[in-house]
């Protein structure tokens, strides 16, 4: 299959299976216990429908607007993903490019395989700083000051990682970063040699911007060995003190509930990012989507909304912003078509997503993004159980 036969990010996904390792593959599609929260933000979407406009002139519509204070050419941000390298050479850099050719944000995590420094002067497109706080509270503030330093538009605190999630895919496979050849995986490493000699002839794969101050990955350690690092003891207050430091554009990700989101909005951040990591932290975590409406009807205008979790189609973009949020955000969606084809993997699969949002906007008879309403879908009854 080439990237010109994938017409959606299914398809996408197929292809990243076959050219990557096991664990690998295992890693980036993975979720945390029985996946039913994995499962549940995809599936969720599907509990809503359209209720289309008719006789509606859509052969001019208008997708762009603003998000965290920039310019965006649709609703939709590259979310922060860790690791990147693992899955094809291009690592970063390769999702940044492909984000300033849409006219998107991307956010670099801190767990990112490519430098603060190196994504700042390479992109022109607004960027976003994911943030953990470390024991090491002199690192953290190190990694806020190089962001702005940088140039980022925005900073946003991921909240849901006190621990790292029960991810027994990664634990069945014996997943060790840097990626170890054992007689388990050698032959997994084997039937991918693209991949292989990928990795080998690229950079290392390691957490470079807190590589000075924290050396967990040198010797292949088990990912958890990172849960040593995280600060337990995060609240709010540490919300403020972020919000004060940064002195701009302040997301809190990893939010669930309307009070909480009242509570970041007093903490001092101007967004939230409605996300159960990806399914990867805590198993039975509701779905983004399902989050929407009741957070926004408690915080009106005050707080900008991301949906992270779940988008696979530009239709749910649709459904996420009649809900209530300014924008979604992806990371699995992205990250298979990197995998597939580096760059033009990541572009692929922005290309199919853009195209699905504007279908669907003119098949539901609206000609620009802020006049997305709730009156367009219709909830189909209680959550599914599946």
């Amino acid at each position: 299959m080439s990237l010109t036969r994938c017409f959606n990010i299914d398809d996408l996904r197929r292809m990243a299976r076959r050219r990557l390792p096991g664990p690998i593959f295992h890693y980036l599609d993975g979720g945390a216990d029985d996946e039913w929260t994995l499962r549940r933000n995809r599936s969720a979407f599907a509990d809503y429908e359209f209720l289309p406009d008719v006789l509606t002139d859509v052969s001019n519509v208008r997708t762009s607007g603003r998000l965290f204070g920039q310019d965006i050419a649709w609703p939709l941000m590259l979310s922060p993903t860790g690791l990147t390298r693992m899955f094809h050479e291009g690592a970063e850099l390769a999702v940044a490019r492909a984000a300033e050719a849409e006219g998107l944000i991307y956010a670099l995590s801190t767990a990112g395989t490519t430098t603060i420094e190196q994504i700042g002067r390479t992109i022109t497109t607004p960027k976003l700083f994911q943030l953990y706080i470390f024991k090491d509270r002199g690192l953290t503030s190190e990694l806020v000051r190089r962001a702005k330093d940088a140039g980022y538009a925005a900073l946003a605190l991921t909240a849901d990682t006190p621990v790292t999630g029960n991810r027994e895919r990664d634990r069945m496979s014996g997943l060790s970063l840097p990626p170890r050849l054992t007689w388990k995986s050698i032959l997994g490493f084997a039937l991918h040699p693209r991949w292989s000699l990928g990795a080998l002839a690229g950079a290392k794969f390691d957490l470079v911007n807190m590589r000075h101050r924290v050396d967990l990955l040198a010797m292949g350690r088990k990912l958890s060995a990172y849960d040593g690092q995280l600060d337990q003891s995060l609240t709010w207050d540490d919300v403020e003190f972020l919000a004060k430091a940064w002195d701009g554009p302040l997301a809190v990700k990893g939010l669930m509930t309307p009070a909480q989101a009242v509570q970041a909005r007093e903490s001092g951040a101007t967004a939230v990012m409605i996300s159960n990591h990806g399914g990867r932290q805590l198993d039975g975590a509701p779905a983004p989507i399902d989050q929407i409406a009741a957070m926004r009807d408690k915080v009106g205008s005050s707080l900008e909304i991301i949906c992270d979790g779940g988008v696979r189609r530009g239709s749910d973009i649709v459904k996420a912003i009649a809900r209530g949020a300014d924008a979604c955000s992806i990371g699995k969606s992205y990250l298979y078509g990197l995998a597939a084809g580096g760059e033009a993997g990541v572009r692929r699969a922005l290309t199919i997503l853009r195209e699905e949002f504007l279908r669907t906007m003119m098949l539901a008879g609206i000609n620009d993004v802020a006049r997305i309403e709730a009156r367009h879908v219709r909830h189909l009854g209680p959550p599914s159980r599946h």
